[in-house]
């Protein structure tokens, strides 16, 4: 019987890294999601319940941090894993991040892609 891919969810306002990211998750064999912006991405989640969400901070419509309040409001939501990707080093958004059960925390400016495929591999062992 095949293995079945990990599933991630990408939600990421910035057109060109969520392709690159969607691109590099792809050949790793990963199978993906994406998501503009926080209300497409809580809806998709909600939907497709992926292993892990990279989840934007930054981003329209819905940020990030709200996304992943009413994440954790939903039954299968609250033990969902997400990783943070941000343009942001923002204590305040660390602690409240880590108050809804995030412990992954990625400057965007501070990795490259293996790093961030890397960090994925490890968390969903």
């Amino acid at each position: 019987m095949a293995k079945t891919r990990n599933k991630i969810l990408i939600v990421e306002d910035e057109v060109d890294l969520l392709g690159v990211l969607s691109q590099k998750f792809s050949i790793e064999k990963f199978e993906i999601i994406q998501a503009p912006n926080g209300e497409v991405g809580l809806e998709q989640a909600l939907r497709h319940h992926p292993d892990l969400i990279l989840l934007d901070i930054v981003m329209p419509v819905m940020d990030g941090m709200t996304m992943l309040r009413k994440l954790r409001e939903d039954s299968w939501g609250k033990n969902a894993q997400v990783i943070l990707l941000t343009n942001l080093s923002d204590g305040k958004k660390v602690a409240e991040a880590m108050e809804h059960g995030v412990y992954e925390y990625l400057v965007k400016a501070d990795w490259n892609i293996n790093d961030v495929v890397e960090k994925v591999r490890s968390k969903l062992k």
